[in-house]
């Protein structure tokens, strides 16, 4: 299989890198020091503009997908659209799907959507697809991260184990879960454990649970303790992914928003724009300002300006005066580890929604959605079974499933199961699967 990735920064780049273990993977990147980055990778690189007609022509026959992510909108898209129109004058050639990363709201107001109308089969915002799944942690304040599967059917939460925490030294049967939840994984500084129910918690182990959504609301109360009351919210920096982020918090009745922008006219045309937020002219990382905004009564702060740098220092700051929860921004996938690392409650990436989204369409038939984990280091994968898939009609404990990935949940029609040894999927089941990078590949054969 061919696939084409235009721009090789930070998202491209990983975007190629993914690709290039099952594709032939040509890049084109016009930044000769970028091009050269990517060069190191297992793929053909050639410098130019990806949205270049005669580039394309060149390449585009026998492509099965087309990915155009610089930092530049209209390049990505007119990439695409010129892509399409090269396939359509040449009959017989393969249709190619196209992706495009677009940020501006002008274009695009939904995380991800089709434009095929326009040539571009998938758009995808990496920073509003960012701001949703920030708001869908702020939903849950006892959880570090969440995420929905089988159309809202089943959920995955992520929760950290607090030093003062309750459930230091118990075993995982000790949780008494529902039958409709599964603890998935435990995250133990470097170490992904597929747990046991002898196997024991442990301080500032974070814990991945899978099950419905009202039963692990009921279940965030055992790890967070979290009492009612109005979610009380700081907001560093409002660019695009604050912005998207603000208009999502602002339609909560039961938020209290504050945002700090030290822009002065950025501060002036966003409070035209939100109806219940405060708005103030400042600098995140102002101990002074911080301190007179009761930082310390703060349920979350979040650090979202372009810099990474800043948000680890706002977040470090908010950490040491009290906030309950801190969510940083981080665009470079190194920083995401080290920022979790040092304490700060979840980073977050724009990119990874975009790899995410673009691994989803190139894995093959029968995969709705995929979320990456602990740096990439594993994935939640939802596949829908077909009547070729060879897992099912078999009990589970007859399938030689990889030892480094777990059935976690099994949605028949309406039934949400959690599987046990005895459990037989069918054709037409979504099933969700949480599994080790490495062993994904293994998967997949029994969904195929």
């Amino acid at each position: 299989m061919k696939a084409i990735v235009i721009g090789a920064g930070e998202v491209g780049y990983h975007i190629a890198k993914f690709l290039s273990a099952t594709h032939d993977v040509i890049v084109v990147e016009k930044d000769e020091d970028v091009a050269r980055r990517a060069d190191e990778l297992d793929v053909q690189v050639l410098e130019g503009n990806g949205a270049n007609a005669d580039i394309l022509a060149n390449i585009i026959h026998d492509a099965d997908i087309l990915v155009a992510v610089t930092g530049v909108d209209e390049v990505n898209i007119v990439a695409c659209m010129t892509a399409k129109l090269i396939i359509r004058s040449h009959p017989g050639w393969k249709e190619t799907k196209t992706i495009a990363r677009v940020s501006n709201p002008d274009y695009i107001d939904v995380p991800v959507t089709s434009r095929s109308q326009v040539g571009v089969d998938t758009m995808i915002c990496p920073e509003l697809a960012l701001a949703s799944e920030v708001a869908e942690v702020l939903s849950s304040p006892s959880a570090i991260d969440t995420e929905v599967f089988a159309g809202g059917k089943v959920q995955m939460m992520e929760f950290a184990i607090r030093h003062e925490g309750k459930l230091i030294g118990k075993q995982i049967q000790d949780l008494m879960l529902d039958d409709c939840c599964i603890v998935s994984a435990i995250f133990r500084e470097h170490e992904i454990i597929i747990p046991h129910g002898n196997d024991l918690i442990k301080a500032n182990d974070h814990m991945v649970v899978v099950g419905k959504p009202r039963a692990l609301e009921e279940l965030g109360r055992v790890f967070g303790n979290v009492e009612p009351h109005r979610n009380r919210i700081l907001l560093i920096g409002c660019g695009i992914v604050g912005f998207y982020l603000a208009k999502l918090i602002d339609k909560d009745e039961n938020a209290d928003l504050k945002i700090i922008e030290y822009r002065k006219n950025r501060c002036i045309e966003v409070a035209e724009m939100l109806e219940n937020a405060l708005i103030l002219n400042g600098d995140g990382t102002d101990v002074n300002l911080l301190r007179e905004e009761n930082i310390e009564d703060m349920d979350v702060v979040l650090a979202v300006t372009d810099n990474d740098e800043k948000n680890l220092l706002c977040s470090l700051l908010a950490k040491q005066m009290g906030a309950k929860k801190v969510i940083a921004r981080a665009d470079r996938p190194d920083y995401v580890p080290l920022f979790e690392m040092i304490g700060i409650d979840m980073a977050v990436s724009p990119r990874e929604a975009t790899v995410n989204e673009v691994l989803k369409l190139t894995m093959g038939k029968g995969i709705e959605k995929l979320t990456m984990l602990e740096g990439e280091k594993a994935e939640i994968i939802e596949y829908t079974t077909s009547k070729y898939s060879k897992i099912i009609g078999k009990s589970l404990n007859k399938v030689k499933f990889p030892k480094d990935a777990i059935v976690t949940t099994i949605v028949h029609n309406d039934d949400i199961i959690i599987p046990r040894g005895d459990s037989i999927i069918r054709e037409g089941d979504r099933v969700i699967v949480f599994a080790l990078s490495s062993a994904v590949s293994a998967v997949e054969k029994f969904f195929k």
